[in-house]
């Protein structure tokens, strides 16, 4: 056969075609075709997205396949990056591979099987290799989620998942592979069937008429929640198989050792289910005191608090109906004194404080046969109270755990004398503060440059490392433009633009230049230099988003740099920062100015502006020092640099709070030294008024990546990004979203500049997040401001106060985030702040018309704030807290009201 007939065939994308001429082809023919097919495949690769190479691909996948050799070469070429967008149908490829020898095909199936996931196998195509082949089925992931697209595709006449699973020849094999494949039950096809489309009712069935393998399957489920570590949704679903399989009472006792492991290690959801099942054993008297005691201690490790109330119940149950048993739990009982929750601590101690007389009482302890040896050692005083005065001690040494309140009336309840008269001092732990380093110089070979600029697309390109590269491509590119493009060449040629049609770049760059991605798109000459015009006319005046006036000055420097690079390249950048904070020395300045006037190379006007804007004011000695050198310069950039060295700058813009609906907002007034000529548009916008209500609330500007970059834009006035970003913020947690950036609340608070309303108001819409890792970015926020010393602790609370007043903040979720400050040793900050948060909201219960039912999760925040006071000795009166306290019944809020009104009254500990 003519290899032309063939590349003839794959050109026109002739399918049947070409199974007609691979039929029957010679071992040799085959080899003699590849060469062309390899061309054919270089030569389309060019053009990936013209109609002849789309025409042509899903040919060219199957003429590959069926004239490759090696088993190996052939997964390979099935598995190519630029074929699997465009392969030819399943049927197809198994028609042409159907005449090799089976064993063979077993090896190509395993080979594709352990592709990844992105390589986009059929499903269909492995399950036809199979058959040819009669081998064992592969129980890879990549075979296994196809196996079950597969199975779930009931719009077939096949019908229903229950339907499709009876009739699998593999379904014994594939079923068991299910518990070994990572993030398996988080499908959306496993978690939302339902009826006969219901994996977890199609499993449990075919298990009841035999199908399956009861055993196999109960003991899968154990052990993928044994193993651990996946998301909360595949334990849910695993947990769901096991509990619809409907273990019975041996089951359930054969697997004891797995329960108490579970209890320990597994996700909340799993553990609670197991403590569940021994908790209905340890009722029974079928658990016995030493696996309870092993049991609990596992459970009262655990931070959860509501798996922990609920052992303290379960052990308050088996005391109250064995009190023989008071031995062996009470110290168990009092491990739960060292849990960071002193609620969870006052429960533990009422619990000793009910039982503790029946140790006293009982000189026949039962200590349960199986008892180990430390709890046997404790008895061999006999029967004149020597067991019960051990356990005591047990007891006491566990309560030097409890907080301060909690210990004095734990001393008390034992007899122990206070361990040393001596006043304690309360030490408040704050982390280091965060300093800022030199700024790295800008790369100085090629080499590096590339690596660089190859991790900053492949992740953020912001902070210091963005700049130093900006700065080390604008310098390369001004000595060299030829060399540098070819240095980056495969590093960035195929970006995220490769493909694209000129004019859809253009669009593109023209409306967000995207980073780093124009200036390189530019370096390739991907872009009209029309489109690189730097001043958008009429950018101090046309009316936009609240982030407008960042957002263009940021996009202007990026567009002159580029519009340079193509026109009159820049020797290097004079707004590089100095700091990793954004911050510039003026002597730099100073020192790049006279390297501009040297050589004679004209300022970018953007890029200047940007320097002048990060010039550091904190030292007004060397502002004027620097003034003087710039004037000596005798150049026009030297002039204006002098001159706004020496303009005096507030530290915060003119600010006011408003609010808006749920939302606390603030306005600022307009900023005059960035106003006139001696700005470009960009910039003088930046300067405008800002408004609640002028600029449109939705955009596209969410992301933290570009406020990261904005701040390192004002470093000295972080009043500015923050006052901008705060509707995002407040957006987010009113509407319970997940888009705002909290992990940018960290930067803000480690910038240089005053920490002003805004910036406080951003990390009092972090305390209050819907997500825990954005609770802790403000409170890593809020620790990085009171180590600095820029804390407003009473601005910051009564912030809170209001916003939780006014339903924006729920109570639960900032008691969760004080409860995290308050664990890091921050007693007092965290104080400083409740004390001006909860007036507010207690306030609401009190007077006429008072609120009959508190605010959601105020007993919580009480009991934090209890915490910080015992801890840190603040005392003192707190507005409304009596009243509060002095309602009736023995609610979670009233006692914590009380219990805090108790901590405050005392003298400072």
């Amino acid at each position: 056969m003519s290899s032309q007939a063939l590349i003839s065939a794959v050109r026109s994308g002739n399918l049947s075609d070409l199974v007609a001429l691979v039929d029957g082809m010679t071992d040799g023919e085959r080899r003699a075709c590849m060469p062309e097919l390899r061309q054919l495949r270089k030569e389309l690769r060019a053009e990936p997205w013209d109609f002849r190479a789309q025409r042509a691909y899903p040919a060219l996948h199957a003429a590959g396949a069926a004239c490759q050799m090696g088993a190996a070469a052939v997964a390979t070429w099935l598995t190519g990056s630029e074929l699997r967008w465009r392969q030819a149908p399943p049927s197809v490829l198994i028609d042409v591979l159907g005449d090799r020898d089976p064993d063979w095909l077993a090896d190509v199936v395993h080979r594709l099987a352990e592709r990844p996931l992105s390589a986009d196998v059929p499903y269909e195509l492995m399950a036809g290799l199979v058959r040819l082949a009669g081998c064992p089925v592969p129980t890879s992931e990549a075979y296994v989620r196809g196996w079950m697209d597969h199975i779930g595709r009931t719009r077939r006449e096949a019908g229903t998942v229950i339907g499709n699973l009876r009739k699998d020849p593999h379904l014994r094999e594939l079923v068991a592979a299910l518990f070994e494949i990572e993030e398996i039950g988080a499908r959306s096809d496993w978690r939302y069937g339902d009826g006969l489309n219901d994996w977890t009712y199609a499993l449990t069935q075919l298990t009841r008429v035999g199908l399956l393998d009861r055993k196999v399957m109960v003991d899968g489920c154990v052990a993928r929640l044994l193993h651990g570590g996946g998301s909360a949704a595949d334990n849910k679903v695993f947990l769901g198989l096991l509990t619809a399989l409907d273990l019975t009472r041996d089951e359930q006792r054969e697997r004891i050792p797995d329960w108490t492991a579970l209890c320990s290690e597994a996700h909340s959801t799993v553990a609670a289910h197991a403590q569940s099942v021994l908790a209905g054993f340890a009722l029974d008297d079928e658990l016995g005191s030493r696996r309870l005691a092993e049991m609990s201690g596992a459970v009262l490790f655990r931070t959860e608090k509501k798996l922990v109330r609920a052992q303290l119940v379960l052990l308050g149950k088996v005391l109250k109906r064995e009190p023989s048993t008071v031995a062996a739990l009470l110290p168990v009982v009092a491990l739960a004194f060292g849990h960071e929750d002193t609620d969870v601590q006052e429960r533990a101690l009422k619990l000793v404080e009910r039982h503790l007389g029946d140790l006293d009482s009982d000189t026949d302890l039962d200590l349960d046969s199986d008892l180990d040896s430390d709890i046997d050692c404790d008895t061999d005083s006999g029967p004149d109270g020597g067991a019960a005065i051990s356990v005591r001690d047990e007891i006491a040494d566990a309560a030097a755990r409890l907080s301060p309140g909690l210990r004095a009336r734990a001393r008390q309840l034992l007899g122990v004398a206070a361990a040393a008269p001596a006043p304690e001092v309360h030490e408040e732990l704050l982390p280091p503060v965060p300093l800022p380093t030199r700024l790295a110089p800008a790369p100085e070979t090629l080499a590096e440059l590339t690596e660089e600029v190859g991790a900053l697309l492949a992740a953020r390109d912001e902070g210091a490392v963005f700049e130093r590269t900006l700065d080390g491509l604008v310098r390369h590119a001004h000595r060299d433009r030829e060399a540098l493009v070819e240095a980056l060449g495969t590093t960035t040629a195929r970006g995220w633009w490769d493909g694209m049609s000129p004019a859809a770049l253009d669009q593109h760059f023209r409306t967000r230049p995207h980073g780093l991605a124009l200036v390189i798109a530019t370096l390739f000459e991907r872009v009209d230099t029309e489109t690189l015009r730097s001043v958008r006319y009429g950018a101090a005046e046309s009316s936009g988003c609240v982030h407008d006036g960042l957002l263009w000055a940021f996009d202007a420097r990026l567009r002159e740099i580029s519009y340079r690079i193509r026109t009159d390249p820049l020797p290097f950048l004079l707004s590089t920062p100095s700091w990793s904070t954004g911050s510039l020395e003026p002597a730099d300045l100073v020192e790049r100015l006279d390297a501009y006037r040297r050589s004679g190379a004209r300022p970018g006007e953007v890029d200047f502006a940007q320097a002048l804007l990060r010039v550091r004011r904190d030292d007004p000695a060397a502002l004027a020092s620097a003034a003087v050198a710039a004037r000596e310069l005798g150049t026009r950039a030297g002039d204006r640099l002098a001159e706004w060295l020496l303009t005096e700058v507030p530290s915060q813009p003119l600010e006011r709070s408003r609010t808006s609906g749920r939302r606390i907002l603030v306005e600022f007034g307009e900023l005059p030294e960035l106003q006139g000529e001696s700005f470009p548009p960009e910039f003088r916008r930046l300067g405008r008024p800002l408004s609640v209500y002028a600029e449109r609330s939705y955009c596209h500007h969410w992301g933290d990546t570009n406020w990261r970059h904005w701040l390192a834009m004002v470093p000295n006035r972080p009043e500015l990004v923050a006052g901008r970003v705060l509707r995002d913020l407040s957006m987010s947690v009113i509407d319970d979203g997940t888009q705002a950036g909290f992990s940018f609340l960290p930067v803000l608070a480690e910038a240089e500049g005053e920490a002003g309303p805004a910036v406080h108001l951003c990390v009092a819409y972090g305390l209050g997040a819907r997500r825990p890792e954005d609770r802790l970015a403000a409170v890593d926020a809020l620790l990085v401001l009171a180590a600095r010393g820029r804390l407003d602790a009473e601005r910051l609370g009564a912030d809170l106060g209001k916003l939780a007043a006014l339903g924006s903040v729920k109570p639960s979720r900032l008691a969760e985030a004080i409860r995290t400050v308050a664990a890091t040793g921050a007693y007092g900050t965290g104080w400083s702040v409740m004390r001006n948060t909860l007036p507010p909201l207690l306030a609401e219960l009190a007077g006429e018309g008072a609120a009959k039912t508190p605010a959601r999760g105020l007993g919580d925040l009480l009991a934090v704030a209890a915490e910080c006071v015992e801890r840190s000795g603040a005392h003192g009166e707190l507005p409304h807290l009596a009243t509060a306290a002095q309602r009736r019944g023995s609610s979670r809020l009233v006692t914590r009201a009380r219990r805090r009104r108790a901590a405050l009254a005392e003298a400072p500990v």
